[in-house]
């Protein structure tokens, strides 16, 4: 018989209550900035902050088990305390779960483009109601990181954040800070696509 897995997982977090909002050191006790990845996949991009960054905590939101129990076996290979999952929907988490004036940064990286006409309104980045749910989940003059290998998504998101006032555009060059690359970014940049990005503060 297969191994049973622990219930959460070790580096899971699981919200006693799902109908209120976290607080800060429910996430992580102590002191430390705090870093969201929306919709992390298999962990890649965490592992790799968490290894490099032992002194940020890194906070991943995926919904599908098994990339979650992907990314709770490598922050447990590593050794990695910064790191956490939480298995639900982003929608959810960052409109109704996530404690706000917490995260340092919030990476939105390569989420679903969405590229039929009629699905349109479901990308999350250009729509103002999500981005003032993201900018109340940031801190001071915290960060909004996104990437996308769709250039008419990333086209329609700076649009969308020409018309909000809560969001200045900052540049971001390649050696700004340690960003390592998403698995789905290495797949694409191996297939000869373009990345878009767009860095974003909270004003």
């Amino acid at each position: 018989m297969p191994k049973e897995e622990p219930f959460p997982l070790p580096h899971e977090l699981y919200p006693e209550n799902w109908f209120r909002r976290l607080e800060r050191d429910e996430i992580f006790s102590g002191e430390g900035p705090i870093e969201l990845d929306l919709g992390c996949g298999d962990g890649s991009f965490l592992a790799r902050m968490g290894n490099e960054l032992s002194d940020v905590h890194f906070l991943g939101v995926e919904r599908l088990l098994g990339r979650v129990r992907k990314v709770n076996r490598k922050a447990a290979r590593d050794h990695l305390e910064n790191v956490r999952i939480l298995r639900g929907d982003s929608n959810y988490a960052v409109n109704w779960l996530l404690p706000k004036n917490c995260f340092r940064r919030i990476h939105f990286l390569c989420p679903d483009p969405w590229p039929k006409k009629k699905h349109a309104r479901r990308r999350q980045m250009c729509q103002l109601h999500f981005l003032r749910a993201l900018h109340s989940l940031l801190e001071g003059d915290g960060e909004l990181l996104f990437k996308t290998d769709a250039p008419k998504y990333h086209e329609e998101a700076v649009e969308k954040q020409n018309e909000c006032d809560f969001f200045s555009e900052e540049p971001w060059e390649d050696d700004s800070f340690f960003y390592p690359k998403t698995d789905f970014e290495e797949q694409w940049l191996a297939e000869g696509r373009t990345i878009h990005r767009l860095r974003l503060r909270k004003v």
